[in-house]
């Protein structure tokens, strides 16, 4: 659907969509951490440094590293790496590209760096929120429309430098936040890191400077202005998550709401309120079609039920365990 949707605009617009994804993950101690946590009930950082506060021999910084070079051997654009704000957090950062090709790059992020960090001891971990306590991680997704060589999202004149297209689009975006957060945040531990207390996308508005805003406008240029949808946890589906966020930005509707971009609304702090408000929607029916919003909700559903209802204060070992059990290979065997 993401590439017939992008194959239709270039063909009638000449538009071409573009992505990059800033996500973000935490190396923990031993391999398998995730499939041993409910025995353990925690997990052990491999260092305990903050953002940039590590040394080269340290092993945070070796797996970057490594995991750095493999991406440039694939092919892949890279622009930064470095250690994130929580212990043992990362982020090893790629350039733009076409939204379809964005999307795998997502995927094959996340396989290098698991299999690196098992190479070496480790688990690579991309739940939205492993540790209460400490920051989560989030998979900022920064997009844009270009048409021809033109940037679309920039006007040197506009607010911030954001063109009126690119403040329609994002304004989509804001309107419909509610009928998407499941799509990104579609585990039990996702509603976990939309806590405010440290620097969660929760807040249903737009800044250009405020982490607690559900979509960022960045300093940009000519070349590289965009917006960043940061409500988007790591474990979301990438090409969901981008069909969703282009489909809206470009054909949704624009609410009426006042204040839409100064806020005042929140995300939901639990998956049931976000499947409630996934099933009631008539926007994801009509980007989707309700065989498959109808689908996706029940498997969300069912997901939720084998983890706990309500969140606590502790990351449970079910919540872990079942974290999108078709994606954990440790568990193919036991279904």
């Amino acid at each position: 659907m993401l590439k017939s949707y992008a194959d239709k605009l270039h063909s009638e617009k000449q538009y071409t969509l573009n992505a990059a994804t800033e996500i973000e993950g935490f190396l923990f101690a031993g391999t398998d951490a995730e499939k041993k946590y409910h025995e353990t009930m925690k997990f052990d950082f491999v260092s305990s440094g903050g953002y940039y506060h590590s040394l080269p021999l340290d092993p945070l910084r070796q797996f970057i590293d490594t995991s750095a070079e493999v991406q440039r051997a694939m092919g892949f654009e890279n622009e930064k790496d470095h250690p994130e704000v929580a212990p043992a957090q990362f982020e090893i950062n790629f350039g733009y590209s076409e939204v379809v090709a964005a999307a795998d790059q997502i995927q094959l992020y996340k396989l290098l760096c698991r299999q690196i960090a098992n190479n070496k001891g480790f688990t690579a971990c991309f739940l939205p929120k492993p540790v209460v306590g400490v920051n989560g991680s989030g998979m900022h997704t920064n997009v844009s429309v270009a048409q021809g060589k033109t940037n679309l999202f920039w006007d040197e004149k506009g607010e911030e430098q954001l063109s009126k297209f690119g403040w329609d689009f994002l304004d989509r975006i804001l309107s419909r936040a509610l009928d998407l957060c499941l799509v990104f945040n579609s585990s039990v531990n996702a509603y976990r890191r939309l806590d405010p207390h440290f620097e969660a996308p929760n807040q249903i508005r737009a800044s250009a400077t405020d982490r607690g805003a559900m979509v960022r406008v960045p300093i940009g240029n000519h070349r590289s202005m965009r917006t960043e949808v940061r409500a988007v946890a790591p474990d979301a589906n990438p090409y969901l998550s981008m069909y969703s966020i282009f489909k809206t930005g470009i054909d949704g509707e624009i609410s009426t709401v006042e204040g839409l971009r100064e806020g005042g609304r929140y995300l939901p702090d639990n998956i049931y309120k976000a499947i409630a408000d996934f099933r009631e929607s008539d926007w994801i029916a009509n980007i989707l079609g309700p065989d498959v919003q109808g689908r996706y909700a029940d498997l969300k559903e069912a997901s939720a039920d084998r983890c706990p209802k309500l969140l606590g204060t502790i990351v449970k070992g079910s919540e872990v365990q079942f974290h999108h059990a078709v994606y954990n290979q440790s568990l193919w065997n036991l279904f």
